[in-house]
């Protein structure tokens, strides 16, 4: 997912089989997992068999470009705090309640896993709470579901009665949050200091370091709900862990385009 995610839609959204065992095969995937992992994505509706110049291939579906779409501002752009969301006492808050019958759990579920998708934490069991900057991807989330008129948003402020810090935690594993960042930072400091010291990228070992970090830290920004520096712990770890994702990132990403590019063969660029 995290190949097609970053390659594959600059390609124009389609790849030949033999093409993408091939790039993976750079990443220590054999032909098989490469094929089951394809089977899973298909019956998730993600990408579709299709057919170009006489060689087998798969297409991204547009729900799939959709869903990329989506959540590059989140994977890639750290999103600074709005206006009056400077301290943890003035935090602009969104709250999202919603009632939806046992009858219909299925879609309860679907709702409750993309709002925790969206960063959003949890006051109660049908009341949710996120950034105010949250608001826009939580109205198209209630769009694509059709559940105008079974939830309701609220902007609020925290008034009382447990401190911010200890109701931040309540509603949010924000130990949870950091051990992920902390975890991306030990494992890919060291790799970074290699590479600066490599004069040029090498095109295949670029590609394969670039897919494998972006793989470790595209689910984290999903996780971490963007809340103010004043309303974090003093040691909180994400700004360190973004400004290493930038600079693998800048350092890795053109010779990973190149690598592909060389190894794709041009009908994959045909519209």
């Amino acid at each position: 997912m995290t190949f097609f995610g970053a390659f594959v839609r600059d390609l124009g959204g389609w790849i030949a089989v033999a093409d993408l065992i091939g790039l993976m095969a750079d990443l220590d995937l054999d032909e098989q997992a490469v094929r089951s992992a394809i089977s899973r994505l298909k019956r998730r509706g993600v990408v579709v068999a299709e057919r170009r110049a006489g060689a087998a291939g798969y297409r991204l579906t547009d729900a799939a470009l959709a869903m990329l779409e989506a959540g590059d501002a989140r994977i890639f752009e750290r999103a600074a705090p709005a206006a009056g969301e400077a301290g943890a006492g003035g935090t602009q808050f969104l709250l999202v309640t919603f009632s939806i019958p046992e009858a219909q759990r299925a879609l309860r579920h679907r709702l409750r896993t993309r709002l925790e998708w969206l960063g959003l934490g949890t006051v109660a069991s049908a009341v949710w709470i996120g950034p105010a900057r949250v608001e826009c991807e939580v109205r198209a989330l209630v769009d694509e579901f059709g559940l105008a008129g079974r939830v309701e948003l609220f902007r609020a402020e925290h008034a009382g009665f447990t401190a911010a810090p200890a109701a931040l935690a309540r509603w949010w594993d924000l130990d949870a949050v950091a051990a992920e960042y902390r975890a991306y930072l030990v494992a890919w400091r060291p790799r970074l200091r290699r590479w600066r010291r490599r004069r040029a990228a090498a095109p295949a070992a670029a590609f394969a370091d670039y897919v494998r970090q972006l793989n470790a830290w595209r689910r984290i920004p999903f996780h971490d709900p963007g809340l103010p520096a004043a309303a974090l712990p003093a040691d909180w770890p994400a700004p360190a862990a973004w400004a290493l994702f930038a600079e693998l990132s800048e350092r890795l990403q053109p010779a990973a385009r190149r690598h592909v590019a060389a190894r794709v063969a041009p009908r994959a660029r045909a519209a």
